[in-house]
């Protein structure tokens, strides 16, 4: 598929700051990529175009560029947890406002890099926003590339593993061919009741659509009601919608993103490590009343 029939970051800021407004003001970084998705009607052949050779999408990618320049014109600012606000001026800015501050920071930019002595030094300050975009993927990415690689069959006991984790009281991997796409059985007890969901595994580069969700569903009818369908990658707005769809079985539904978290929540193949950082201080004063 071709990349332009994505836009480019520039038209995506004014859309991230509606979609932030649209939230509260506030918004995961999940929640915002929705709100825009959901916003600007985007088909699903431009929700599956793929950054590279994935597992982001090209759209995903640019609105991580969308929500740096937003925070470089200080109309955003993000949390440590990946929650991105509206700042005050962000609160107050008009669609007439972006190109302007938009130009300012990429005059900003401009002569960040000529005051750099060498191309080396210059490449560093290009590649600061890259870097803030990497950090928000990099693990996820690498736990995806390995997901990617691991035999269909060990990704199915990982999400055996994972539901297990979860709470589920059993948890079968039925593998059947001709079984419609189902790929196993979990139990779920909640207080005093307990209930049956089939779950289906797709690893996946790119976005699943909802004709995805559809068979699914059908292969679920009759045999029960409850649903959840686990990617690598990630959902497009018409999946989500078919999987909430008014009349219909409801389908839960668990992309790339998620499923990092998940597993780092758990402690499946990852492992989170605390470091400890000192904020050392000189204090003047005391050399001086010395």
């Amino acid at each position: 598929m071709a990349r332009a029939l994505v836009p480019d970051y520039s038209q995506l800021l004014w859309p991230t700051i509606e979609a932030v407004q649209a939230l509260g003001g506030s918004g995961s970084i999940d929640e915002i990529v929705e709100a825009v998705l959901e916003r600007q009607d985007f088909t699903e052949e431009q929700q599956q175009v793929l950054h590279g050779d994935g597992p982001r999408t090209e759209i995903e990618y640019r609105l991580a560029w969308a929500r740096t320049y937003l925070k470089r014109m200080n109309l955003l600012v993000n949390s440590r947890r990946g929650v991105w606000a509206l700042t005050e001026r962000g609160r107050l800015v008009q669609r007439d406002d972006i190109p302007r501050l938009r130009a300012q920071v990429v005059a900003q930019l401009r002569d960040e890099q000529r005051a750099k002595r060498n191309a080396q030094q210059a490449q560093e300050v290009t590649g600061s926003d890259e870097q803030q975009i990497d950090d928000e993927q990099d693990w996820r990415e690498q736990l995806l590339d390995v997901l990617m690689s691991v035999p269909p069959d060990a990704f199915e006991r990982l999400a055996q593993r994972l539901l297990r984790e979860a709470g589920f009281i059993s948890a079968t991997v039925t593998g059947r061919t001709g079984d419609g796409g189902i790929d196993g059985l979990g139990i779920y007890r909640m207080s005093l009741v307990s209930f049956p969901v089939f779950f289906q595994s797709k690893r996946y580069r790119g976005s699943v659509g909802s004709g995805a969700v559809r068979d699914f569903r059908g292969a679920m009818a009759g045999r029960g009601d409850k649903g959840l369908l686990i990617t690598t990658g990630t959902f497009t707005a018409e999946a989500k919608a078919e999987a909430t769809r008014d009349g219909a079985p409801p389908v839960d539904l668990i992309d790339g993103r998620r499923l990092c978290d998940l597993l780092k929540e758990y402690e499946l193949g990852v492992r989170t490590a605390t470091r400890v950082v000192e904020d050392v201080t000189v204090e003047k004063d005391f050399f001086a009343d010395l």
